[in-house]
């Protein structure tokens, strides 16, 4: 059966998740304005290393979510969360999300303590950087035995800060199936070429592998699950920063529309202003809803199912954000369109992630598949009204 009742103590963030919020906002405020975002996003690595040395030192961001046992603070994915809608506001440049999410989580999906042992303290600590190359395009990468172990040839595409990354996390199609490989700082063989892509913020790059020599990770046919479990952590990732980019949007109109004046009046007493503006905030919060849900489930799979959890907030949190950017770049007329203005960085962003990992169409069919609405549009449509009634 199809639940809609959802407790809302799950959406409520604790004392310490508050405070936690309190403390990265002002030190984010200082550390990424809109100048530093770009001189970080131009300089050799896309990121300040001192930053991410700080945030990863001072308060701890990059083991919010990892046990104790590795180096983490042993919270969940809900702690982690608001640091990404934090990272979100600002746009910070840092690899918390190819680093903390995806390489992260699919080390703790997979059953291998050895790899876990090995790379996850360096992660905790801020001494590694990681990402996950061929999972959104499974099969463009093989592996094959060689004399003195597993090698990798293929590219991925695309792959979210690919071109820096120590430690790189590779599908790949094996002899006995799809399997997992590690690909470490000192590995050789493998060009790393930088895409050039709308989010400067962002960086992406393509990998090509020739003849590289790589460890395995975890055991063969675990491979499927591992990268469904990470995409899924993905999506809600960057369903959270999305948050972070409509309430920086709302807050900047907010200010903009008071002090702004037209016919000897702030612009903001204009019914219509207000009305965009409650428009907004209303689909910005619906998005908060299912975003904070898909949390809640990544955090304890007993809440509801993960899956539907992350493509619901996806295509919610697209479709706010979407719309707060466009609001952003609008309100401020001539000036918004300005390479030089602060939203224009946010459109970029806002415009990348909406394919990130899938359109809000690709989430649409997706959700449609796993809640059994198949057939015509009339099927669905009946489908989705009788399991709303259930």
């Amino acid at each position: 059966m199809f639940q809609l009742d959802v407790d809302p103590e799950l959406l409520r963030e604790t004392e310490e998740q508050q405070q936690l919020r309190d403390v990265l906002r002002a030190f984010l405020a200082e550390a990424c304005g809109p100048e530093e975002v770009r001189k970080q996003a131009a300089g050799p690595r896309g990121f300040d290393q001192q930053l991410w040395d700080r945030l990863a030192g001072e308060i701890g961001v990059h083991g919010l979510a990892l046990p104790e046992e590795y180096g983490g603070a042993g919270g969940s994915f809900r702690e982690l969360a608001v640091a990404l809608e934090e990272a979100g506001r600002v746009l910070c440049p840092a690899p918390l999300l190819s680093t903390v999410v995806l390489a992260a989580h699919a080390l703790l999906a997979c059953g291998d303590r050895g790899a876990r042992e090995r790379w996850l303290p360096g992660i905790a600590t801020g001494a590694l950087t990681a990402t996950v190359a061929g999972f959104l395009h499974p099969g463009t990468v093989a592996a094959e035995r060689g004399p003195d172990g597993w090698l990798l040839r293929g590219e991925a595409d695309f792959v979210p800060d690919g071109e820096g990354a120590d430690l790189l996390l590779v599908a790949a199609l094996a002899p006995d199936g799809p399997r997992l490989f590690a690909c470490g700082p000192a590995a050789g063989d493998v060009d790393r070429l930088p895409r050039r892509v709308l989010d400067p913020t962002r960086r992406q790059a393509l990998l090509r592998f020739r003849g590289t020599p790589v460890e395995p990770v975890g055991t063969a046919g675990e491979a499927p699950c591992v990268v469904a479990a990470v995409l899924d952590a993905g999506r809600t990732a960057l369903a959270a920063e999305k948050l972070g980019g409509c309430a920086h949007a709302l807050d900047a109109l907010l200010k903009f529309v008071v002090h702004r004046t037209q016919f000897g009046r702030p612009i903001g007493s204009f019914q219509a202003i207000k009305h965009r503006l409650a428009d907004l905030l209303v689909e910005a919060e619906a998005a908060r809803s299912a975003s904070g849900y898909a949390t809640a489930c990544l955090a304890d799979p007993e809440v509801g199912e993960v899956r539907v959890a992350a493509s619901a907030a996806a295509v919610a949190c697209s479709a706010a954000h979407r719309r707060a950017v466009a609001e952003y770049v609008q309100f401020h007329g001539g000036i918004g369109f300005t390479w030089e203005h602060a939203a224009h960085l946010h459109v970029r962003r806002a415009r990348a992630d909406e394919a990130l990992f899938g359109t809000a169409d690709d989430h649409r069919l997706r959700l449609a598949g796993i809640l059994g609405l198949v057939g015509g549009r009339g099927q669905v449509v009946d489908r989705v009204t009788t399991r709303l009634e259930d």
